[in-house]
């Protein structure tokens, strides 16, 4: 299998880290800022989007990294990381969810502004930063209430994704709120394989 995306990527290190953990080795080609462009005809064929990450298998092309993180734990039959019970299963689902559509959206203005130089006025940094903070904080909670992972008592996709935001928002220049729980899960995420390779690596 062969995944298209620069490592520097956050949504690149999610599907790293999923193989990781699953022992699988991508052939992974760079592709992204400062790489060959994905507005390329060859890389709009894979993904309209041209956006990265793209996982080829074979003849079967999938691009959103969240939906590859599923795919990959679905074709090993990962039901740790993905529950078969249709329960366990739209509770990690719920929290992906969450991050790739409430989450990211309140870090993006700040995050943008403050490390990768886009222009924003001061206003609608501290308001990002606010949002930031207080989705984080919805985190914080319910690691509190689960007293270990995501979605429950066990590791699975929901604390690999959001185990790279939470990441972020910790090495991010901002003000943050003090929330232990987070602090003490990512704690618990490096030890876990490919952590230090594809999470704590310094890259934003």
């Amino acid at each position: 299998m062969k995944l298209l995306g620069r490592l520097t990527s956050i949504n690149v290190r999610k599907v790293m880290w999923t193989a990781a953990q699953l022992g699988l080795i991508l052939d992974r080609e760079d592709w992204g800022a400062g790489f060959r462009s994905p507005q390329e005809a060859g890389f709009l064929a894979l993904n309209p989007n041209g956006l990265i990450p793209v996982l080829i298998d074979g003849d079967f092309t999938l691009w959103e990294s969240n939906a590859i993180c599923r795919y990959l734990a679905n074709k090993f039959g990962a039901t740790a990381l993905l529950p078969t019970e249709p329960q366990a299963r739209a509770r990690v689902e719920q929290w992906m969810d969450w991050q790739a559509g409430e989450l990211n959206n309140s870090w993006r203005t700040a995050f943008m502004a403050l490390v990768r130089g886009q222009p924003a006025t001061p206003e609608a940094i501290a308001a990002g930063v606010a949002g930031w903070n207080r989705h984080m904080a919805l985190l914080d909670a319910q690691l509190a209430r689960t007293g270990a992972f995501v979605a429950g008592d066990e590791f699975t996709l929901a604390d690999i994704v959001l185990g790279l935001s939470a990441q972020r928002w910790k090495n991010a220049p901002i003000e943050r709120a003090e929330l232990p729980a987070v602090a003490a899960w990512l704690q618990r995420l490096g030890e876990r394989p490919g952590f230090a390779d594809f999470v704590d690596n310094g890259m934003p």
